[in-house]
């Protein structure tokens, strides 16, 4: 009888203490600092593929408006890529997350690929923040 008390109490333990870990983790994708929403698309696409790999970014958005969007470390040929990160990620600045959800912005000539894989992630990310901002 006092087996089986023991084995239940400490079932009982296990099960409270994964609810509280997965209670406190949080949103790995989407965190908020002074008021504004940075959303990480890493985890998001891993199926978007640009030339080499993924291509995640940090989407900021304040008051649903895109502040700016930076790229993550990638395995892209640093000097197409560059090329994105002067050209392309800027075009969402200053966006309603609505408007970048539906704008389709142009590809960067040389770099189809990872442009196509940005857009992808813009479009995933903007979507998220949309269905998941409190």
């Amino acid at each position: 009888m006092k087996k089986g008390m023991f084995a239940l109490i400490s079932a009982m333990l296990v099960i409270i203490a994964a609810v509280f870990i997965c209670a406190t983790s949080g949103d790995k994708v989407m965190t908020k600092e002074k008021g504004v929403y940075i959303v990480n698309t890493t985890t998001l696409t891993q199926d978007v593929i640009g030339y080499n790999g993924t291509t995640p970014l940090k989407i900021y958005i304040k008051n649903d408006i895109i502040q700016k969007i930076e790229a993550l470390p990638n395995e892209e040929t640093p000097g197409f890529f560059a090329r994105v990160q002067e050209n392309l990620l800027n075009k969402w600045n200053g966006m309603t997350v609505k408007q970048a959800a539906n704008t389709e912005v142009d590809v960067i000539s040389g770099a189809t690929y990872s442009s196509n894989a940005v857009k992808a992630n813009v479009k995933t990310g903007v979507q998220y923040y949309q269905k998941h901002k409190k």
